[in-house]
């Protein structure tokens, strides 16, 4: 199965149904009155994550996912019937983003964590709600409230304990086949991982750890160069950095300047990486020059790290497994102190126990403008467009009422200072509904 980390999807929350306009004839009920039902709401969209998935593949070729419309009202005061709610599986330590603002609407890493990303609608309202002493037959009810629409980005970020990072044919691939049952592809040329490979690793003392083979870096990866830059972001999800480092000396490139390269370009994408526990691996050490490459780095690193504590180094051949199991040891041991992912995050400050609360007047957002094409006033803004929609213009009640709506909303007032006279029309964005101004 292809590796996908990354999506954009449509979710589309259900429109609750429509309250219903009815009135009680029975025999032996003298007054009757109104009796039409509420809608029922329409069904959410939620995310639940299943550790069962790896991958962002089922949105690749899906993008659009759409619940059920509530039922509508019925007579007798019934309610319609309300949609289920839909859900969809996400892998685990998927980020839903909104695509549109670019707010963070949740961060899914426990098995069956739950988000809801569009809520919908709720039911209109019959007219069993709107009789008042004056008006105890009201031929009044409200259309289903429309369901959420957004534009979500999926973004997964491997969950692994352990991270493998390092040049292209540093060995990563290969120590991971080693110390786990993975399989991934091993081969003598550049860039053989083209998506990132997970493998559980078991100690004979019983301990175990999840490993991550990140696809090589290269210089220039933090601005989008190579295949390092895609898969970067699964290294925020890691307690501890293994870096491998190729003493071999066959590219004809000296270690420590790999060495350094990998540390610029992980302190750039994200400085917090290099505040986590970092265990330096130099590799192929049963290659001939290997021994010798190995004195000039340890010199290296010990004269500048750039890290904030120095790094443990453990040389290793994964070919003769020389220092296989005391890396392993040793990065058990250190996953036991390491802190969380989360913890190298900025701290958001508490919220204080006491609030104050202001009077603030009530403000409504909405929009008017000219239009010379039609030579109508437009009146737009998302409150006025959601109102309109749960009005039934089918009945002049329900018109009025909308009237009366926009009245106290300050549209009237707000189209009089705008230049509209008596007998203008004025249509509503995005419909066909035009009514005529009265001053």
């Amino acid at each position: 199965m292809a590796f996908v980390d990354q999506a954009e999807i449509e979710v589309k929350a259900g429109k609750g149904g429509d309250g219903i306009v009815s009135f009680r004839h029975e025999k032996f009920v003298a007054m009757g009155g109104p009796f039409g039902g509420d809608g029922g709401h329409g069904g959410s969209i939620i995310f639940k994550v299943d550790e069962g998935l790896r991958t962002l593949m089922d949105f690749r070729y899906n993008r659009h996912f759409k619940a059920q419309p509530g039922g509508n009202g019925g007579t007798k005061g019934m309610t319609g019937a309300s949609s289920d709610d839909r859900y969809i599986k996400v892998p685990q330590g998927t980020t839903v983003r909104d695509a549109d603002t670019g707010e963070i609407l949740g961060d899914l890493l426990e098995n069956g964590q739950e988000l809801v990303v569009a809520k919908g609608g709720r039911g209109g309202r019959g007219n069993i709600h709107f009789a008042t002493p004056a008006n105890p037959a009201p031929e009044l009810s409200e259309n289903g409230e429309p369901g959420e629409i957004r534009n979500l980005k999926l973004e997964l970020k491997v969950l692994a304990d352990v991270g493998l990072v390092g040049f292209p044919s540093a060995g990563k691939s290969t120590l991971l086949s080693v110390v786990s049952n993975a399989k991934p592809k091993v081969a003598a040329y550049h860039f053989t991982t083209l998506a990132p490979n997970i493998g559980m690793v078991r100690l004979p003392d019983e301990r175990d750890f999840v490993m991550a083979d990140l696809p090589g870096l290269i210089e220039g990866a933090a601005q989008g160069v190579g295949l390092g830059f895609q898969f970067l972001r699964h290294v925020e999800r890691t307690k501890v950095v293994l870096h491998l480092v190729d003493m071999s000396g066959i590219e004809g490139t000296d270690p420590y300047t790999q060495y350094r390269k990998i540390l610029d370009e992980l302190q750039q994408y994200d400085e917090t990486i290099l505040d986590r526990p970092q265990i330096v691996v130099p590799t192929k050490m049963d290659m001939p020059d290997s021994a010798e490459h190995l004195i000039a780095f340890k010199q290296s690193v010990a004269e500048e790290s750039g890290l904030p504590t120095p790094p443990q180094i453990v040389p290793i051949s994964a070919l003769t497994r020389d220092g296989v199991q005391e890396l392993m040891r040793l990065t058990a041991d250190t996953l036991a102190t390491a802190p969380a992912p989360e913890s190298y995050r900025p701290v958001v400050a508490a919220e204080p126990t006491e609030k104050t609360y202001d009077f603030k007047p009530e403000k409504h957002d909405f929009t008017i403008a000219w239009s010379d094409e039609s030579e109508q006033w437009i009146v737009g803004g998302a409150e006025v467009e959601k109102l309109f929609l749960m009005t039934n213009i089918q009945r002049d009640a329900t018109i009025m009422r909308f009237g009366r709506q926009l009245r106290h909303m300050g549209v009237d007032d707000a189209l009089r200072a705008a230049g509209a006279k008596d007998g203008d029309d004025v249509r509503i964005n995005n419909s066909d509904f035009v009514f005529e101004f009265s001053d």
